[in-house]
């Protein structure tokens, strides 16, 4: 890749500055997680008011991710970028220095809207600067960035919140924004094959998909809305959410039927029509899932029923995290170029299905490094899958798709994540409410075994007047248990669906060591 100026640069250093910003893009959607008491309590807003800064966020990112493939192609990949990481930068500023909650939420859909094409454009920069055979080392150096970063993020908002204020969650942005800008602005140019893309949609003339557009910004707005609002409104019983699950509804599958009948779709459906590109949107689509659900259940667990800090929990995760940092590198430059990516995408959901049936096996009485273990053997599996799939999902493409596929790809983790999380929240409410009636039913004044462990407690607790104590202690084991049990219950799910989507990774193109189809641009 060439500077402005001609210079020679080494595509490695451009990999390295346009994954910077995508990093703190990435970590933006986890590190508020574990600050809300704090966002609430100095905005003088109640907690679950101050969960609207994360649900803009995610809806403005949902929304915007899907059109910012054809965003870049008219305005330019370069161009494209670095507005969107000044938007970012710009609206990281203004969060850290809202005065009050509807200012912050303001912030952060803009926040969220600039962000969402960092991702894609970086992955599609990538498709464009290194050839099929170096895609690999590549996307594991970008997957650092995405995959790491969501991992870190509630460690180190809990650390920023504890030891400075939450401001600062979003003000560490802007330094980092900055450099980026700084070194885009000098290391990377315009890939030629962009040029070449952007050059043939203005001659043939710019045409500009308003249906699609309108489609794709309700349909997926009101999808992500209903994700992410439906546990706390109690799903289809609260109007809004049943609307807006409704609305997603009939406008997808809208968009779907119009978008495969244009001749310039700004969401590119007629790309799933692709088997190998098909099998890889599903497959990240449910890494999504499992990646983010259990990022989201490995810290609840630990902290709610074994009484780890925010800290200590999020350290679990940091210790996958910077194993998945030896790992990727390995995958890239070493599995890749000898091995097909159906192979190592196979072996890897195969050993990412063992990690969550191995979580299965939890108890209260685990310790600290069995969770860390637990994480690592599970990103072990993550880091066979994510390079490899992105790279096949690039294998076969027409000419000029890759920035309309990185978009449909980055979509699908998200959107998979987010569903994650949702359906990983609900099975622990639920599941927890059913097993906790069911082992109720077996303590009783009655029951000998109750009995038993009831003078046994008023032996061994302190003296308390009222005698309920005792009662107490059974109860809150009760609810520990069924806690337990409901944890267990959603790692069977994410383990099962695991192997349901095994059968896909026989279906993506070779993409070890050369390209057998023409790719990209």
């Amino acid at each position: 890749m060439n500077t402005p100026s001609g210079d020679k640069v080494n595509p490695w250093v451009v990999t390295v500055v346009i994954s910077l910003a995508t990093f703190m893009e990435v970590l933006d959607t986890s590190i508020a997680n574990v600050s809300l008491s704090h966002i609430a309590g100095g905005l003088a807003a109640g907690l679950d008011e101050s969960t609207w800064v994360l649900t803009t966020y995610l809806v403005a990112n949902a929304v915007m991710m899907p059109i910012s493939g054809w965003l870049s192609t008219i305005f330019g990949t370069k161009r494209f970028y670095m507005t969107c990481v000044a938007v970012f930068t710009a609206s990281s500023l203004l969060c850290g220095m809202a005065p009050s909650l509807n200012w912050l939420i303001a912030f952060r859909l803009i926040q969220g809207i600039g962000g969402a094409g960092m991702a894609p454009v970086v992955q599609a920069m990538l498709a464009d600067i290194f050839p099929p055979e170096k895609r690999g080392m590549a996307f594991s150096v970008y997957g650092l960035s995405v995959v790491f970063a969501p991992a870190i993020g509630p460690t180190l908002g809990g650390w920023i919140t504890d030891n400075y204020s939450w401001h600062w969650i979003f003000l560490i942005n802007v330094p980092v924004g900055i450099i980026s800008l700084m070194l885009t602005a000098v290391l990377v140019s315009e890939p030629e094959a962009a040029k070449v893309e952007r050059a043939r949609v203005f001659r043939n003339g710019l045409r500009i998909d308003w249906i699609g557009f309108f489609l794709a910004v309700v349909g997926i707005g009101c999808l992500e809305l209903f994700v992410d609002r439906g546990e706390r409104s109690d799903w289809f019983s609260s109007p809004a959410i049943l609307t807006a699950a409704i609305i997603a509804g009939i406008s997808l599958l809208t968009l779907v039927f119009w978008e495969i009948r244009q001749k310039e779709p700004i969401v590119d459906i007629p790309l799933l029509k692709l088997p190998s590109f098909l099998a890889s949107f599903v497959t990240m689509f449910f890494m999504g899932f499992i990646l983010f659900g259990t990022t989201a259940l490995l810290p609840q667990f630990l902290e709610q029923l074994l009484g780890y800090t925010a800290q200590q929990a999020g350290l679990a995760l940091t210790a996958g995290g910077v194993f998945l940092m030896f790992m990727m590198p390995l995958v890239g430059g070493v599995l890749i170029p000898k091995f097909p990516a159906k192979y190592l995408v196979a072996v890897g959901l195969v050993i990412l299905a063992a990690s969550l049936f191995n979580m299965t096996r939890f108890n209260l009485g685990i310790s600290f490094d069995m969770a860390v273990q637990a994480r690592i053997f599970q990103v072990a599996g993550i880091a066979l899958i994510f390079a490899p799939i992105t790279q096949a999902a690039y294998n076969g493409l027409p000419p000029g798709k890759n920035n309309n596929a990185s978009a449909l790809i980055n979509l699908a983790r998200n959107l998979g994540g987010s569903i994650g999380i949702a359906v990983c929240s609900t099975i622990i409410a639920r599941r927890g409410q059913f097993h906790q009636a069911r082992i109720v039913e077996h303590v009783s004044a009655f029951d000998t075994e109750t009995q038993s462990a009831l003078v046994h407690l008023k032996a061994m607790l302190p003296h308390d007047p009222s005698s309920l104590q005792p009662l107490r202690y059974i109860y809150g084991e009760v609810q520990r248990q069924a806690g337990m049990l409901s944890y267990i219950d959603a790692f069977w799910l994410m383990g099962i669906l695991t192997l349901l989507v095994l059968p896909l990774a026989f279906l993506l193109r070779q993409s070890h060591g050369r390209s057998d189809a023409p790719v990209g641009h």
